[in-house]
């Protein structure tokens, strides 16, 4: 019953505020010294020695040799589907369970989002589905991969970490050797998740997080480009300055740029928050164990687990629906409680500019569109949570 549901949320965290929040961001470190800093200096903008203190300690927290800062996830994804080759015309292959941003960067090259099924373990690509699927749907033609229904060629795969839960990397990454086709991943949700005991952004060739201020860590807005590629990194670092060659005055571009560069101010806030991971981290592992445990006999919601493989960050908390109950009467009646939860995004292809978009059958993918709810995630319930 939905009753149910809110005792079980009510248990779990014991603050009485009213309303309780989705996610807020946990402001408890050097955040204010470090952006007072950057006020005092007047190192406000785009230059300034946080932004690059903040892709030092972001890229050895992530594993990777490299970290460019950029200005939201979304940029990030978007020079990183670039930096893979992704063209005008092209077709990438993605979850249709997925916030809104990853197909927009898609298009933002001048390509197709190419909608893929999901499995109930990870909420991500299934990879044995997608094989079966492309083995059917696809042509090699002078070694590239294409859809012979379109015409068009397949230039990426990109798996999307929902909610911080990693995605089977080992099989996808099978899937993409066998076409040749690089992965480019969503990790906007996924910055502290481990797969098999190593930073999940390990597994792509390029890998995209987000800062916005319902993440993990947030930099109030921003997000990077992670990868291990010298000339990679450097070319991101390029195009999202503008394009702009070194010069002492002269303002010489040699391509189209993006002015996507993050500032010092939101980079100094992030130095702060990196500072205080793997303590979030902690937190938000102690916040998700006890809505499992109380979730655990629940004839009407199961509690989404990290996968057998991996540790999640567990950035968002989420229950699925076992019953026959309607998902929206739930929230309704949880936003009457004083609890803010959500469902799920609506699947990408249901939405007016992607409804033409090439995709498999998508039984799954509806199914958890139709049962997922996310819980209160914040850090500071967490803390506060009843042990």
């Amino acid at each position: 019953m939905s009753s149910d549901i809110i005792e079980i949320i009510k248990q779990t965290i014991a603050l009485q505020e009213n309303p309780v929040g989705l996610y807020e961001p946990y402001i408890n470190g050097n955040e204010w010294r470090y952006v007072k800093d950057c006020l005092d200096t007047g190192w406000v903008s785009s230059v300034g020695s946080y932004v690059d203190l903040f892709a030092e300690e972001l890229a050895e927290k992530c594993g990777m040799a490299y970290a460019i800062p950029t200005v939201n996830g979304t940029s990030a994804l978007h020079i990183s589907l670039m930096l893979a080759g992704v063209e005008q015309g092209d077709e990438v292959l993605m979850p249709a369970l997925t916030f809104v941003a990853s197909a927009n960067a898609v298009s933002y090259c001048g390509a197709t989002p190419h909608f893929v099924e999901c499995e109930d373990k990870s909420l991500g690509i299934d990879a044995q589905k997608l094989g079966e699927y492309l083995e059917n749907i696809t042509k090699i033609k002078q070694g590239a991969l294409y859809n012979k229904a379109t015409g068009n060629r397949i230039a990426a795969i990109m798996p999307v970490h929902i909610f911080g839960h990693p995605v089977d990397m080992d099989s996808l990454q099978k899937i993409a050797d066998s076409y040749n086709i690089p992965i480019i991943a969503d990790g906007a949700e996924s910055l502290g998740s481990l797969y098999k005991d190593k930073p999940v952004s390990c597994f792509a060739k390029i890998s995209a997080v987000s800062f916005n201020g319902n993440k993990i860590i947030t930099t109030g807005g921003g997000g990077a480009i992670l990868t291990d590629d010298l000339d990679l990194a450097n070319r991101a670092k390029h195009i999202t300055t503008v394009a702009k060659l070194p010069h002492k005055w002269n303002f010489v571009h040699d391509e189209i740029g993006y002015n996507y560069r993050m500032p010092n101010l939101n980079a100094a806030m992030g130095c702060a928050q990196l500072e205080r991971l793997d303590d979030i981290l902690k937190i938000k592992r102690k916040l998700a164990n006890k809505y499992e445990l109380l979730f655990e006999d629940s004839k009407d919601f199961k509690f989404i687990s990290e996968p057998s493989y991996a540790r999640s960050n567990y950035w968002l908390n989420a229950i699925y629906i076992k019953s026959d109950m309607d998902r929206n009467y739930i929230l309704e009646k949880l936003f009457k409680a004083g609890l803010m939860c959500r469902p799920i995004w609506m699947l990408m292809h249901r939405l007016e500019m992607y409804k033409d978009c090439p995709r498999m059958d998508l039984p799954v993918s509806k199914n958890l569109e139709a049962r997922i709810i996310n819980l209160p995630s914040s850090v500071k319930l967490g803390i506060n949570s009843n042990d």
